[in-house]
Formats: C-alpha cells, structure tokens, sequence
C-alpha cells in the first residue's frame, strides 16, 4: 500500500483507495454466509440439548431443569466432553477455547488464514459443548466460526493480507450480530479487539457486514432486542458513586475470573494424562454444578431475563459461585465454548446482591450495569460492552450509566491484570501484544526536523586513491559521505564497501569519484517529506544514511540516517515520561523571572 506522505500532492488523512468498495462488496457475502452459520449454530445447541437430556430429537424450547435424568445428569457433561476431545485430538486442536484467542493468533501470526476444518467443527464442537451442559455462551464459537467462513472466501480470491484479515473480522461481526442482534457492538468489538488498526479500509467492510447480518437477521423474523429492557436512573451524585462501585466490583470480578480460567488451565497441565481427556473432569465438575443450581448449565439466557425483568434470583450468590467455578474449570479444561453470556450471567448475579446496598433504581437496573461491567473489564471492551448492553436491550437510557460503570472496569483490570482473558492465552504461547494505538512519530515528523544539516561531503574531483586515505584517516568520523559536484548536486556516496568494489573491478587509483558515479541512480531525501516515506526508501536501497537535497535546486541541505529517525522515537518517549509544569505561579513564577527564565 503507498504511503499517506509519498509526496506532498498526495498527503492526505487515511490511505484508503476505491478497492475497499470492492472488499465491501465481498463482506456482504460473507456476513450473509456468516448469518446462516450462526442460526445453524443456534438451532444445533438447541438439538443437542434435547438429545442430551431429554432424549428427543426435537427443536423445541426445552428446560434443563425439567431433564427426567435425574443424578444420572451429571454424566451428560462427561459424555459430551468426551466427544469434543476426541475431535480436537483427531479433528483439529484449534476447536479448544473459547475461540476469540484463536481468531486474534490467526490474524496477527497466521495471515489471517483459518481452515475449513475450523469452520465446521468449531460449531459442531461448541454445540456438543453447549448442549451437553457446558456454561458456555454461542458467540466466540459463531465469532470463530464466522471469521473462519471470512478467512476460507478471502483465502479463494486475490486479496492482501489485510483485506483477508478485514473479511476475517467481517465474518466474526456478521456472527456476533446474528446471536445476539447487536450490530454496533459487533463493530466495537473489531474495533477493540480483532482488527489491531482503526482505519476506513477496515471499518467500512466490517461496518457492512455487521448492517447486513443485521438486516437478513430481521427479515428472518429473528427476536431484536434479545432482552428488553425499559428501566433507568436519574443521574445523580448518589447515583454516580454507585456506578462507580459497581464498575470496581465488576473489574475486581474481572480479575478473578481470569485468574480462575488460567489457574485451572495451569493445573491441568500438570496432569499426567493426555489433554484430550482434560474436558471430561472438566464435564464431570459441570454435572456436579448443576446438581448444586441447575441454572448455572447452559447459555443461560433465561437468566438475563429474569434479571433485568426484576426478578431477582434469590439464589444469585449460589449461581454467580457455581457458574464461576464450572465455567472456569471447563474452560481451562479446553473445552469449546465462549465466554461473552457467562459473563454477562456472573455480572448480572453480581450486580443482584449487590442491589441491597446501592441507591434505589429501577428493578434490573444494577444487574444490567454489573453484566456490561463486568464483560468491558474481563474482555478489555469498554466501548463493546456499553453498546452491547444498549442493543440488547433497547435502552439507549442507560449510555452514561453504563459507560462509567464499563470505564471505571477497565481502569481496575488495567491496572490491576498484564492481560486480559482473551490475550493472556495468545501471550501464554509466546507473543507479545500491545493492545493501544497510536499515530506513528513517523508519520507527523519531517525530515527537516531531524536531519544534520552541517554535512561534510567529499568533491566529485577526489580520486579514488584519494577517497580510500580520506576513508581510513584516524580523523574520519563518519562511515559515509556524499559525494557533490561543483554545484553542490549530489552523484552518489561513498562508503569503504564501494571504495573496495571498484577496486577489485580494477578501477585506476586516480580515477575520480565523479566518472566512478556517473550515470549511477542516486536515492534522495527531501527537507519536505516524513520519516514515514523516508524509512521505506531506507530500506529499499539498502543503506542507513541519505543525502537530503532541495525541491527547487537540487542542492545538498542535509544527512540523515537511521539514528535520527530513532531519535524521533526516543523523543516520544520522553514525551510519556517525563513530566513538567508548563505554567508557574506565584513565588516560584516571581523566582523565574528574575533570572530571566521564560515562564
């Protein structure tokens, strides 16, 4: 792709060139590929709950809690748990997790490139998973299952890496929309999490899929919002304080959850067994959960529902200490299954004790709050979780209360956790993430600011002879030199690599560097343009240092060479670090200006 600052005709805000209509148009199929994946998915839980624990080979709405199973329930788990090892052992590993860890790796390490194996056992896996028992929600199953459908129609056709890791994250959007009918939330979430840029040739084709998967969704009849919700509360000091708290208690949960999943992963490990086995004692802690609150299997989306309709779970402690420990261990067993209604289940359980002691609000007010708290901090997606909360329910009310509560989440887990849940396992397997984005120093510096512009140079009519004692002179500082004619044009440089070239191609000692480089294509720097350019035409012709010459006249002005450019990093650095007080009062002013400094 060609630099923003490839001349000063083309400077311009964002790269973006018509071919991201193209991509665009590319999304549309794949959200719609995506959307149908997802109802599949969903109607396939559904089945496989039925089978598992009624026996019936039916789609209807049947509750776990009415299973004619009994005690004998506590094996569903097991069983299922067992399928899905077999199948990550002998299908394919990638179907273990939660799914999100593994679209990041893909589209940061592996080209954005994720098999057709994924695509169909990821779901089957998670609906076994899912419908057997598991506390797991569909969304990182259909997110995988959704970018692996993007990757596999971008992996057919002549596409860069970025335009397949858009497509990628297309098909993920499309499928968190089709769930849970949240189209902004789903952008959000590529935004945060998995696209690692905020640019148009991204955000549009995503944008696209997601409204697309959106409108096919409605046109099918499929339910939006999910959970609705009417109730508020008016903004005040009172209220604020208990958004607050709420958001504290949702990161310090955060934190918890995410030490719990890893610690179980971690003990796991140590088992003297292979890991396929791992998910059936992670199966057989989920049956005995649902023996102690059998509302803790499953999706559990009933219980959002009871929760923000006001019913309050007299047993929400029960089930916010029960679902935390079978989702935790089954998850570190590498199970398939997500992560986004559990946490919403957790938080809103959270946020159902916790009501007793906060302001008065309307009833599901503080469950509401704590689930999007909760899932902002846990995932690192406060913007995600706010307007996820908002489409689930309808409720554009709830914005400033839900975006405090989220903020104040995430600035306890971030300062509180290196990593979240979803890229603690990527870092777990050796790779370093950094999740904040910046405008490159590069990108908004000139070469004028940095390039040394008392250049020692070398005269055309020096011989070779001559250059080669220049070269090695104790008094000789630099590694390079350009070389100039009598108009202060510049011919080329000079460096000891070129000097023993053109003596081994037998070149007379006092043949001058102006016949040596005549003819020869010379790289030039312009006091005009950024670093950005300026780093790529490094690169491409190989060498760390360029003459820096003038539009108008084409005379030396300036050298610059790889250590300024990381100057311009280490001074934005500085700009982090070091702290100064650029207004002064009072004595300390009166002090200043007596010595004559600037205040």
């Amino acid at each position: 792709m060609k630099s923003a600052h490839a001349g000063n005709g083309h400077l311009r805000d964002f790269t973006t060139d018509p071919r991201v209509l193209i991509i665009a148009a590319i999304a549309v199929v794949v959200a719609t590929a995506g959307l149908f994946a997802g109802i599949a998915l969903l109607k396939l839980i559904r089945l496989a709950t039925n089978i598992a624990y009624f026996g019936q080979f039916t789609l209807a709405e049947l509750r776990l809690e009415d299973t004619p199973l009994g005690y004998a329930a506590v094996l569903v788990p097991v069983i299922g748990a067992l399928v899905i090892g077999l199948m990550a052992r002998f299908g394919s590993e990638k179907i273990r997790g939660h799914g999100i860890p593994e679209a990041i790796e893909a589209i940061l390490l592996g080209r954005s490139r994720l098999d057709a194996k994924v695509a169909v056992l990821k779901p089957l896996s998670s609906a076994i998973s899912i419908g057997s028992g598991g506390p797991f929600g569909a969304e990182g199953p259909i997110i995988m299952t959704g970018g692996a459908i993007g990757s596999l129609i971008a992996q057919m056709l002549p596409v860069s890496d970025n335009e397949r890791k858009t497509l990628l994250v297309a098909g993920a959007a499309a499928g968190m929309t089709t769930v849970f009918g949240t189209p902004i939330a789903a952008i959000m979430l590529a935004v945060e999490l998995l696209l690692f840029e905020w640019t148009p040739r991204s955000f549009i084709p995503v944008a696209v899929a997601a409204i697309i998967a959106e409108v096919e969704r409605t046109l099918l009849h499929l339910p939006g919002p999910i959970f609705p919700f009417s109730g508020s509360m008016e903004a005040t000091i009172a209220g604020l304080g208990g958004w607050v708290l709420v958001g504290i208690a949702a990161g310090l949960l955060s934190g918890l959850l995410t030490q719990m999943v890893y610690a179980c992963e971690d003990a796991f490990q140590k088992l003297p067994i292979h890991w396929m086995w791992w998910p059936m004692i992670g199966g057989l802690v989920v049956g005995i959960g649902g023996l102690i609150e059998p509302q803790s299997l499953g999706v559990g989306y009933d219980n959002i529902a009871n929760m923000l309709d006001g019913h309050v779970l007299a047993a929400a402690l029960t089930l916010l200490v029960v679902k935390a420990i079978i989702w935790s261990v089954a998850l570190g067993s590498g199970t398939s299954g997500g992560v986004l209604a559990p946490l919403l289940i957790m938080g809103g359980a959270m946020g159902a004790v916790l009501a007793g002691i906060l302001p008065e609000a309307t009833p599901g007010f503080w469950p509401l709050l704590a689930m999007a708290a909760t899932m902002g901090g846990t995932m690192r997606a406060p913007l995600t979780a706010t307007f996820f909360a908002v489409e689930l329910t309808g409720n554009t009310h709830m914005l400033v209360p839900l975006i405090a509560a989220c903020a104040t989440a995430h600035a306890v887990t971030v300062l509180l956790m290196k990593r979240s849940i979803l890229t603690e396992k990527v870092a777990r397997r050796g790779h370093h993430l950094v999740r904040e984005y910046r405008v490159d120093p590069f990108a908004l510096t000139r070469v004028r600011e940095v390039m040394t512009t008392k250049v020692e140079s070398v005269p055309a009519t020096m011989t070779l002879h001559g250059a080669a004692a220049f070269l090695t002179a104790p008094d000789t500082r630099h590694p390079s030199f350009p070389v100039i004619d009598e108009k202060g044009h510049v011919l080329g440089l000079i460096d000891p690599p070129a000097i023993l070239r053109w003596r081994r191609a037998g070149k007379h000692r006092k043949t001058t560097l102006g016949e040596l480089l005549a003819g020869s294509k010379v790289t030039l720097a312009y006091p005009d343009e950024y670093l950005e350019g300026l780093s790529d035409k490094l690169l491409l012709a190989n060498v760390s240092h360029l003459p820096v010459v003038s539009r108008e006249d084409a005379r030396l002005v300036g050298y610059i060479g790889w250590k300024d450019l990381m100057r311009v990093r280490s001074k934005k650095q500085a700009e982090e670090r070091d702290r100064s007080a650029l207004l002064s009062f009072g004595a300390k002013r009166k002090a200043q200006e007596s010595l004559g400094d600037p205040v």
